[in-house]
């Protein structure tokens, strides 16, 4: 059963049945005279026979200047007193919800919802509180992206969209991508990966199952928000041809697959102008060049100008009193008014707004009000599991010591609180967990720096869960003193140590070490008992230095809510490994376009830092390491299953603008499992020899093949001409490559392309 079929199967009476109920009334709201309030010849654009163009046109005929500016101006929803300043009287909006993002208010008199903004991409998540929403937590976002399933992604994304509405939040922020140019960076984990292809889908797909719940879901860090050194401040420099082949690649392939509502634009600058104030990503190349008719909202604390911010794109400033001052309040009426932004521009700040709830049905199914107490949480925690296990990357398995055997007397688990949960990532993602105490902390927080703490862990106990499924005698150490765990490590018949790396918004990691001496923890215990599996808990690429000592790594990743259990089950076989890399590990920083992280964590946020994203252009990832002949760790794309698979068979011919390639992927081994085919090209006058241009991934019995078919986009064939703003593929021999990774080619054919033009869509 497909994962979108299993989600309509869990979920079953759940689904949407929302009678529609007139939006909260705000205090905030503008009064006019009233008008009847149903029926389609009263209010013609509730009519939803009409399409979403149609209805926000006839409402905006309806509203007042004052009306429209009022979308445009969103509120913190929390109550903070650490926002108040001398010229600074801020207090949470009277009818947001407690301790959420934001709140937009409605227009009662036209029925215009007001917009309920709940973080963020992993689930409905609570600022810091001592009676948090405690809801259930998809893996973090390289985890889903680690599947290359886009069904799974897109069931995850239903799941957490339906717990947001059912919390009484109609917009989600969600649908995180920015690409991993910095390893270290501290929200890669909430990311999808480094290749423009493979995070553009993934995401896509978790942006369409968020917006299949009547929830607008965003699209972020809209742009180049690649760390969090400085990241309120830097500056980030890159030709526009690299930009639009890599980053900008991957946002534009998300909006096409999932539609988003809303993008959010990030804090940094890009090419000397603040990313929610830039003409170039927010009118050029955002809504011109790509046709994007849903609105920019800015992050909280991105807004630097009034004027300059509405004329260069941005739609809704959000999170009033993250921002310096209230650009989008009476200073923003009082520049429409003086001529200094169109009147025009302020009608189109609405129209964008009002059809992103028209497209994803704020109107016609809105919320009403918190019902969390009818979220089916065990089929959201069976959904999130899946996410899990096919996220899961199996690295390293020397003679087969995993799936651990059924004759196995004892087992030693070490470390990472592998006794109670799994880890989470920390900052504004934070989702507290369904299941725990009240407070959502299973383990007293361990990070005393406030934000983005707490350091959390999901109650999902790995320990637990294979004590359900094996007759082994399963002891815990912390691993707290290594002598002592060393020594108990001796006498088991398998160990397994839990390495984490706690990494969160705002900080990015210090290096790619596994923290707190467990390097030296993993090698001493690897030491004593060569039968030594590492499951990894990290928000991104670590570095292993004792991975020639151990006999099996799984990279587990920041699991969830259900962690614990897809973490036992692929340990012990009931589930086969199927998660492959989305991210190159690299064996050292020396091998990293920057081995230092760009500007200065002591720099103050009016400080001009710069970024040079320009050293490795469009070769992020694993093409830097094409380009440079840098042996990696482990390669982009990498995973191991305890089932083999053969590759074959490939042929291609030109289709449309683009390319067509047929395959088989056949099951050699005795166990059913799922095969992931990668399918590269490589052509010439490019950033990197190759690049990925699709991929399959099937389940398969054993002894099964399949044949597939896949597409390669015409811009993946291109290269982005800054000139004329469109595409331009070069006509020649091109190689198609079947591949296990992007270090593991299996077949090779050649295809010859016509030279084309495209435009800046890739058409």
């Amino acid at each position: 059963m497909s994962a979108s079929l299993r989600l309509a199967a869990l979920l079953g009476s759940t689904l949407l049945t929302a009678t529609p109920v007139l939006a909260q009334t705000t205090n905030n709201a503008p009064q006019a005279a009233t008008r009847p309030t149903d029926g389609p010849q009263a209010r013609p654009w509730m009519d939803r026979a009409l399409d979403a163009d149609a209805r926000t046109e006839l409402v905006l005929k309806e509203m007042t200047l004052d009306e429209k500016l009022q979308l445009t101006f969103g509120y913190f929803s929390t109550k903070a007193d650490w926002q108040r300043t001398p010229i600074k009287n801020y207090e949470p909006p009277k009818d947001g919800l407690p301790d959420s993002a934001g709140y937009v208010p409605g227009i009662p008199r036209l029925g215009i919802p007001g917009q309920w903004q709940t973080d963020a991409g992993l689930g409905v998540a609570t600022q810091r509180s001592p009676t948090p929403r405690l809801r259930t937590s998809l893996p973090s976002g390289i985890a889903t992206a680690a599947t290359w399933n886009p069904e799974v992604a897109q069931a995850g994304g239903a799941m957490i969209g339906r717990e947001a509405f059912l919390s009484g939040f109609n917009v989600q922020l969600a649908g995180g991508m920015n690409l991993m140019r910095e390893p270290r960076g501290g929200r890669n984990f909430e990311y999808g990966g480094e290749d423009p292809l493979l995070a553009g889908i993934i995401t896509g797909h978790e942006i369409k199952g968020i917006q299949s719940q009547h929830v607008v879901s965003t699209m972020k860090h809209y742009a180049f928000n690649g760390q969090e050194t400085n990241r309120f401040n830097i500056d980030h420099r890159i030709d526009e041809a690299a930009a639009r082949q890599s980053d900008l690649l991957a946002f534009e392939f998300a909006v096409e697959t999932g539609d988003p509502g809303s993008v959010m634009c990030a804090y940094n600058r890009v090419n000397g102008f603040y990313a929610c104030e830039n003409d170039w990503l927010l009118n050029r190349t955002l809504k011109k060049d790509w046709g994007y008719k849903g609105y920019v909202m800015s992050d909280w604390g991105a807004t630097h100008s009034t004027t300059q911010a509405a004329n260069a794109g941005l739609d809704q400033q959000s999170g009033w009193a993250f921002d310096r001052s209230a650009y989008f309040a009476d200073a923003l009426r009082e520049a429409v008014n003086n001529g200094y932004v169109p009147e025009a521009r302020a009608t189109d700040m609405a129209r964008r707004i009002l059809w992103a709830m028209f497209k994803n049905g704020l109107f016609d199914t809105p919320v009403a009000g918190d019902r969390a107490t009818t979220i089916d949480y065990a089929a959201h925690a069976a959904i999130t599991r899946t996410d899990a296990e096919e996220g899961i990357v199996l690295l390293k398995n020397s003679a087969g010591l995993l799936p651990l055997a059924a004759t196995t007397k004892s087992i030693l688990l070490i470390g990472a609180h592998a006794d109670i949960g799994v880890l989470s990532g920390g900052g504004s993602s934070q989702v507290y967990p369904h299941g725990g105490p009240v407070n959502g902390l299973a383990v007293a927080d361990e990070y005393p720096g406030g934000f983005p703490g707490p350091k959390l862990y999901h109650p999902s106990s790995p320990m637990k869960a294979l004590q359900a499924r094996s007759r082994a005698q399963i002891t815990y150490l912390d691993g707290k003193n290594v002598k002592a765990t060393a020594a108990a490590a001796r006498k088991a018949d398998i160990v397994i140590v839990f390495g984490e790396q706690w990494t969160g918004e705002s900080i990015d990691a210090p290096n790619l070490n596994l923290p707190d001496n467990q390097d030296a923890l993993i090698d001493a215990v690897a030491r004593a008992n060569r039968k030594t599996v590492v499951v990894l808990e990290t928000g991104g690429p670590v570095l292993m230095p004792w991975l020639g000592k151990v006999g099996a790594v799984l990279e587990a990743w920041y699991s969830g809510t259900s962690g614990g259990d897809a973490i036992a089950r692929v340990l012990t076989g009931e589930v086969n490994p199927s998660g492959h890399l989305p991210a190159t590990f690299p064996a050292s920083l020396a091998q990293l376009p920057r081995p230092v992280i760009e500007g200065d964590p002591k720099l103050d946020r009016d400080s001009h830092p710069m970024g040079n994203y320009n050293i490795e252009g469009a070769a992020v990832g694993y093409k830097w390491f094409d380009k440079t002949g840098a042996r990696p760790l482990f390669p982009f794309g990498y995973g191991l299953s305890y089932t083999g698979f053969t590759l074959g068979g490939l042929t291609a011919q030109p289709s449309g603008k683009g390319v067509q390639a047929r395959f088989t992927i056949t099951n050699t081994g005795k166990v059913r499992g799922k095969g992931l085919a990668q399918l590269y090209v490589a052509g010439a006058g490019w950033e990197a020899p190759k690049r990925l241009g699709g991929f399959a991934k099937v389940d398969l019995a054993p002894g099964e093949t399949r044949t597939m078919d896949v597409t390669v986009d015409p811009r993946l064939l291109a290269t982005f001409d800054s000139q004329t703003r469109g595409w331009k593929i070069a006509g020649g021999t091109y190689q198609l490559l079947l591949a296990n990774s992007a270090t593991d080619i299996v077949a090779r054919t050649s295809v010859q392309v016509a030279g084309a033009t495209l435009d800046n869509r890739g058409r």
